[in-house]
């Protein structure tokens, strides 16, 4: 299986996770040249932007770990665009930065991760 068939087999899982949860899907690989939106939700008024990760095991802290703040950034800035392409912002829309994160076989979603401040 390759990089990208893997990548997107545990952002499928995670999309029937989070939906079993009662978040709502929107969008998926939502790309821009300052970065990718791995999974947009919806979870009541609060848009969810969902970074997916997958480690085959814990070396070097796990799958959680790997959300490096420059990915926080970059990830940050998708969602700002995505945002602005729909005449909202951080500051009049109610949102989250949630990770999923998938190390070995165990599931971790860590809602709320971090924030736009």
């Amino acid at each position: 299986m390759s990089q990208k068939d893997t990548g997107a087999h545990y952002e499928q899982q995670a999309r029937r996770h989070l939906e079993r949860a009662g978040l709502i899907f929107q969008a998926a690989n939502v790309s821009y040249q300052s970065g990718e939106i791995d999974l947009i939700m919806r979870d009541g008024p609060t848009w969810v932007f969902v970074e997916v990760r997958f480690r085959r095991n814990a070396l070097f802290g796990g799958a959680a770990a790997s959300v490096t703040y420059r990915k926080q950034q970059r990830l940050l800035r998708a969602a700002a665009i995505w945002l602005a392409q729909r005449d909202a912002s951080f500051a009049t829309t109610p949102c989250r930065f949630d990770v999923f994160a998938i190390t070995g076989s165990q599931l971790e979603w860590l809602p709320n991760a971090f924030n736009a401040d």
